[in-house]
């Protein structure tokens, strides 16, 4: 009988590869404030916070596209109200395989990183 040797699964989590979020914003900041702060800081991302400072999502500069001609609505429309990535997000403890595998089944590039009270402590970008 022949022994096969499996390969030991990866340990590596998400708060060993996960980075400090540089840029954050309300989710009440209007969207012409989110653009110039996105277009200023040559960012491609930023990171949405609600009313208690949980993570409300990423906001995108593909999500803001439709928005770039800065008009009358842009500057009365908050963030909140157009469409970004949201919930769920990375846990710290989550294995970086596993949130590889999501990220790509959704598409995305960057995911934000939360504590158990929703609180964000980072980014997991691949």
């Amino acid at each position: 009988m022949a022994l096969t040797l499996e390969r030991p699964a990866t340990t590596t989590t998400v708060r060993d590869l996960m980075t400090r979020p540089e840029l954050q914003i309300s989710d009440d900041v209007m969207l012409d404030v989110a653009i110039h702060i996105l277009h200023g800081s040559g960012a491609d991302h930023l990171l949405v916070r609600d009313d208690d400072g949980r993570c409300a999502g990423l906001l995108t500069r593909p999500h803001l596209a439709p928005f770039e001609t800065r008009t009358r609505s842009t500057e009365r429309t908050p963030v909140r109200d157009i469409a970004f990535d949201r919930a769920p997000f990375a846990t710290a403890d989550m294995l970086a395989a596993t949130a590889a595998s999501a990220m790509c089944a959704r598409g995305l590039a960057v995911w934000p990183v939360v504590d158990p009270d929703g609180h964000a402590i980072g980014l997991l970008g691949f």
